[in-house]
């Protein structure tokens, strides 16, 4: 069950309750991660938060809307016609409306400018906050993300006919769904920890507070309703650091590569053998490039 302990929550203006959580000392450098499609902030490796709050940051993460124990949509999900031809529905909300709920939890917080770091589809809504909010942002990550450019960052077929794969409907279906996925994607330099994957399973899985296969359904749309982003993301003056493996099957590294090129004077590293995963074995080089960011960012 949730441990309602570490949970926090907030409600919004808009209406959407965010639940997160908050890890470091109150007052230092505040960092907050946001992170990817149907991933709730379990999803997070703990050793890379550590890393970042040993170092002198105060690390909120945040559930996004559809997903974990935030507030889900009530609006109906979008066909799989729908999203396999990327046509959203006329109700669809996109990376904008979660780039506010972003922006509204920084203020409710008091925390003023903050260090973003967002990864795949939470490095979208990254670059959106920093793009829109830039009062709320002081520097931002982009992890293996992409622009929304079509011809850019698109996953390889083999991914696509994983996704395509039946929701599941129990927790041990959910456990190998997610072995099976992050086994796929992690990439040839860092294989899963398989104790540790099936733990971040379990616990994703007893956090979903809602139907979590229409949640990460309105999640995809919320992606194709935003479109391309290029000239937007252009826009972003904060100092930005884009970060992506050579091996990603899911967000092709073409999409870090357009990422760093729209962004004016961004920094990008490119992990050989990384592919689209974060875990305990990567994290303290990954923490590495993104400490030093933040203190280059912040100085």
């Amino acid at each position: 069950m949730p441990d309602d302990t570490e949970d926090r929550f907030v409600t919004l203006p808009g209406g959407t309750r965010v639940c997160y959580r908050t890890e470091g000392e109150s007052g230092a450098p505040p960092i907050l991660l946001i992170a990817g499609l149907a991933e709730d902030l379990t999803m997070w490796s703990e050793r890379f938060v550590s890393a970042l709050a040993d170092t002198g940051f105060q690390v909120i993460r945040m559930d996004n809307r559809d997903c974990g124990r935030s507030t889900y949509a009530t609006t109906p999900p979008p066909s799989t016609l729908r999203q396999l031809l990327a046509r959203p529905r006329p109700d669809a909300y996109t990376l904008a409306d979660m780039a506010a709920d972003a922006a509204q939890l920084i203020e409710h917080l008091g925390l003023g400018p903050v260090h973003l770091v967002g990864r795949s589809m939470g490095g979208m809504i990254a670059q959106t906050v920093a793009a829109r909010y830039p009062e709320r942002t002081r520097s931002l990550t982009s992890l293996y993300s992409t622009t929304g450019h079509p011809k850019v960052g698109q996953p390889a077929a083999s991914t696509m006919a994983l996704l395509a794969a039946p929701p599941p409907r129990n927790r041990v279906q959910a456990v190998r769904a997610h072995l099976r996925m992050t086994a796929h994607l992690a990439g040839t330099g860092f294989p899963i920890d398989e104790a540790e994957e099936t733990g971040h399973a379990v616990q994703t899985w007893n956090r979903t507070a809602g139907d979590g296969a229409a949640g990460t359904a309105r999640q995809v749309q919320a992606i194709h309703a935003s479109g391309d982003r290029t000239a937007e993301i252009a826009r972003i003056t904060a100092p930005t650091l884009v970060i992506n493996g050579d091996r990603d099957l899911i967000v092709a590294p073409s999409g870090g590569d357009a990422t760093a090129a729209a962004i004016p004077d961004a920094r990008h590293v490119v992990i050989p053998g990384m592919g689209h995963h974060l875990p305990n074995a990567l994290a303290p080089l990954v923490a590495d490039h993104v400490v030093g960011h933040l203190e280059r960012a912040s100085a």
